[in-house]
């Protein structure tokens, strides 16, 4: 019976099956189907959802429950062959390797055995991946329907995982270990950065200097119920004053790191690159540190905000500075996958020749501590699957820890879309100069403020050992 119609759903009555019929199914397993299956089942195996651990296993990686393989047969069963109706009495399994993400597998049934007098069933069963390996085999035994099925197919509920809110406090336990800094607060002069301040100090984060018109900062205080107490406050007359005078906190040793607050970024960032005391040899750039349900780890976009159209010996430093951030958030030997429209290397496409040499560099040593790849499309960067498809081998494709984009226009449009549409959390942060400089949007949420104070803190407490 044909299964093409994705509006019904019809099963094969015992009377209509014959001995080597068989029904088959396909499915690419990703991240998010592991994650569900543990919150499902309640196992919470950290080989299957710890990358770090599953790393120093046997098996090099996460890996799929084995048990999602057995779902995978009940699910051919259940609709396809016999369908609705059948009784499931029975099943074996025998896990012959492991199920990776981005596996594809093809589930199969084929029916060896009839029993007329009972209406039953027996089916070899077996899940083979895109290698051809039979990962999973086994023999299921079930009593077929007598009567014909047919109904309209049920349009199964969207499910997104959301993140349960670990990563963040790990961040702010593994940040506040270090013990706070002294951070200069450029014109809070708005509930959510004059909060977020508050927050990081009440964290445990950071001793803020708060830099403002002082009546303007406590009629915010007031308004919002906001106790200042404790806080030292620079009194400046505007904006652009405290600017200045926190780049000065900061020359002087008094401020070990600065934080946005109401003010534009060009107004900080203006004082901050015309200071020539907290210049570097580097470009300074921008990095997004993003967590989304949908990947398994915390990865880095870059650069969404400071420079418009970056050039190759720019893109290098981009590169350099997102792979100090990998490494004071933990992450040894970060995978930098440089973005373009395509993984190809097409000479009318600069961004996919910038990404050829960038390569080339980091062959040669002159940009290290890290893997990269590219030219690599956004598909290929994140998907195991995508990247198998096309034919990729890589160590950075489909598991990149760096997603450099190739301008701020498609950087910026790349990380908001992540956060709006993609539900990713996300933290911000300036690298480049003599001390890190948490920059965020003054639309992003107190939380996000507060992971971008952690950020910060990892940052500079990394430059004590090393400067940049």
């Amino acid at each position: 019976m044909p299964q093409d119609d994705l509006s019904t759903i019809r099963n094969r009555v015992f009377d209509d099956i014959a001995v080597g019929d068989t029904e088959t199914l396909v499915r690419t397993l990703t991240t998010a189907d592991i994650q569900l299956f543990a919150v499902l089942s309640g196992d919470a195996n950290p080989q299957h959802l710890d990358q770090e651990f599953a790393a120093n296993t046997r098996f090099h990686s996460v890996i799929a429950h084995g048990m999602f393989g057995g779902a995978l047969i009940s699910a051919v069963l259940g609709t396809r062959l016999p369908g609705p109706g059948t009784i499931y009495l029975g099943q074996t399994l025998k896990f012959n390797a492991p199920v990776r993400v981005g596996d594809t597998l093809t589930t199969s049934v084929t029916v060896t055995v009839r029993d007329e007098a009972r209406k039953r069933l027996k089916l070899a069963c077996q899940c083979v991946n895109q290698d051809g390996v039979a990962v999973i085999t086994g023999e299921a035994d079930v009593i077929a329907p007598t009567e014909a099925i047919v109904r309209p197919r049920a349009t199964l509920p969207e499910v997104r995982l959301m993140p349960g809110g670990g990563e963040m406090q790990a961040l702010l336990a593994h940040a506040r270990a270090f013990g706070p800094l002294a951070t200069a607060v450029v014109h809070p002069c708005d509930e959510s950065s004059l909060g977020a301040a508050l927050d990081a100090m009440a964290a445990g984060l950071i001793t803020p200097i708060l830099v403002a018109p002082q009546a303007k900062l406590q009629a915010v205080a007031r308004q919002a119920g906001l106790d200042l107490g404790g806080c030292r406050i620079e009194d400046v007359p505007h904006s652009h004053a405290a600017a200045a005078r926190a780049v000065e906190l900061a020359v002087q040793g008094e401020a070990a790191l600065l934080m946005k607050g109401s003010l534009h970024t060009d107004e900080l960032m203006g004082a901050v690159v015309g200071c020539a005391a907290l210049r570097t040899k580097r470009r300074i750039s921008h990095c997004f540190l993003m967590q989304t349900p949908a990947y398994p780890r915390p990865f880095i976009v870059t650069d969404a905000a400071i420079n418009i159209a970056p050039t190759l010996e720019e893109k290098a430093d981009i590169i350099r500075n997102a792979i100090d951030l990998a490494h004071a958030i933990g992450v040894a030997m970060p995978r930098v996958a440089i973005l373009a429209a395509v993984e190809t290397v097409t000479p009318h496409m600069p961004a996919t020749l910038d990404a050829a040499i960038l390569c080339k560099m980091a062959d040669r040593g002159q940009i290290s501590g890290a893997l990269l790849d590219g030219p690599l499309a956004f598909d290929n960067a994140v998907s195991p699957a995508a990247a198998r498809i096309k034919g990729i081998v890589s160590q950075v494709a489909g598991q990149a820890d760096v997603l450099v984009a190739p301008d701020l226009e498609s950087g910026n449009m790349l990380a908001k879309q992540l956060e709006y549409l993609g539900g990713a959390n996300s933290a911000g942060v300036v690298l480049g100069a003599r001390l890190p400089i948490v920059l965020t949007s003054r639309a992003d949420s107190r939380e996000s403020r507060l992971a971008s104070c952690a950020v910060a803190l990892l940052l500079a407490r990394q430059y004590e050992a090393t400067p940049p």
